[in-house]
């Protein structure tokens, strides 16, 4: 059974996931640890917790998504993952940095690529892969049916959706990734976004107002 647990990190105070199962291996999701002492609360815990971390795994490569890859890579030397069309979306992280008045070292490279309709194996459970674009061309969402739970990144919000005005971003394409791969899901699913607090889906079906 996997277990999530989360931080909030950096002045976009982006939701970063570490998930966690019974032989205490765990994957970090959409690493967003900005400042030293955020990299330091993620060090800590997964040595408090004695966690094993296998990979790093995006939802997308926005800034805030990102900030804490490279320090994870150099410390555990594990693999970090994005769906192929997120490359350009993460070479323009520096001048993104630059723009919105932060530092940003070395960009980092991906291992390997997710595709979507693709599973995740930590140990004995699975994920599965959803490709969701519409706030950026290869946003992914991972779903869990054993736990009841989604991590949509930045495509579903508690009373929201992404914002569609990045580059790569589309409105029509966004709004359909989410009636055609997460409104399907049960209603009791619980959101876990990449923002703001978790949602379930039933909930969003209801009272969304992007989405009625």
């Amino acid at each position: 059974m996997l277990n999530v647990n989360f931080f909030t990190f950096n002045a976009f105070e982006e939701n970063t996931y570490i998930i966690t199962n019974e032989k205490k291996q765990c994957w970090i999701i959409d690493p967003g640890m900005y400042q030293e002492d955020e990299k330091q609360a993620v060090y800590s815990y997964i040595s408090d917790k004695q966690l094993q971390p296998q990979a790093i795994i995006n939802t997308h490569a926005h800034l805030d998504h990102i900030f804490g890859v490279k320090s994870l890579m150099d410390k555990y030397g594990i693999p970090f993952s994005l769906h192929e069309q997120e490359q350009e979306v993460l070479k323009m992280a520096r001048g993104s940095a630059v723009m919105f008045g932060f530092e940003f070292g070395d960009i980092p490279t991906p291992t390997s690529f997710i595709k979507e309709g693709t599973t995740l194996q930590l140990g004995d459970d699975t994920l599965q892969v959803f490709l969701t674009p519409g706030h950026s061309p290869g946003s992914l969402s991972f779903y869990y049916p054993k736990g009841n739970w989604v991590i949509s990144g930045d495509v579903l919000f508690s009373g929201s959706i992404g914002r569609t005005d990045l580059p790569g971003g589309n409105l029509n394409t966004l709004l359909t990734s989410i009636r055609t791969h997460l409104f399907p899901l049960p209603a009791e699913t619980i959101v876990l976004s990449g923002h703001g607090p978790a949602t379930t889906i039933g909930e969003e079906k209801k009272h969304n107002p992007f989405l009625k």
